[in-house]
């Protein structure tokens, strides 16, 4: 049975607050491969599980191939369609990369869909080495996301995309 994640300040360290949402995850995910679902209990887990976030969730590639679109995610109202290429999002899936952004007024075609987001993170989802989508975190910190972060969020997409029928 899945159990309630605790809050972020008892973790010792960022790495041990990583590890045990990996872990989460895994379970939270057991038995369940549906796509909405999967996004919809995620976003809600990282957004109660790691501290100074304003927006968490995910934006899929439609089936052109040309846009995202938001799918489930924690947090206000946000932009509906993202071109590729366009904005965090839309970089992160041509490039195929995790971007880290510590100032988004600093990040060139930076798309602002809540005017309080000052830092973000974007991992793209990757499947049989095709991107599917992206998970996209924000906060009104500047700074908040670091590699430590990156590399914990990459490690929770790919449980995610591995757990998930698409």
């Amino acid at each position: 049975m899945f159990q309630p994640a605790p809050a972020a300040d008892a973790f010792a360290s960022k790495s041990e607050l990583h590890a045990e949402l990996a872990l989460h995850l895994t379970g939270l995910f057991t038995g369940e491969r549906d796509r909405i679902a999967n996004a919809a209990n995620m976003s809600a887990l990282i957004f109660a599980m790691l501290p100074d976030l304003n927006w968490a969730g995910f934006y899929f590639l439609n089936a052109a191939g040309d846009e995202l679109v938001v799918g489930p995610f924690q947090g206000k109202p946000a932009c509906v369609r993202i071109a590729i290429g366009r904005g965090v999002c839309g970089t992160s899936v041509a490039e195929k990369r995790s971007i880290v952004v510590p100032d988004v007024f600093a990040f060139p075609g930076h798309i602002a869909c809540d005017a309080a987001s000052r830092s973000e993170l974007v991992v793209p989802l990757l499947k049989d080495g095709k991107v599917i989508g992206v998970l996209d975190l924000d906060s009104p910190n500047p700074g908040r996301f670091d590699e430590e972060d990156r590399a914990g969020l990459e490690k929770a997409a790919a449980i995610f995309v591995a757990a998930t029928d698409f």
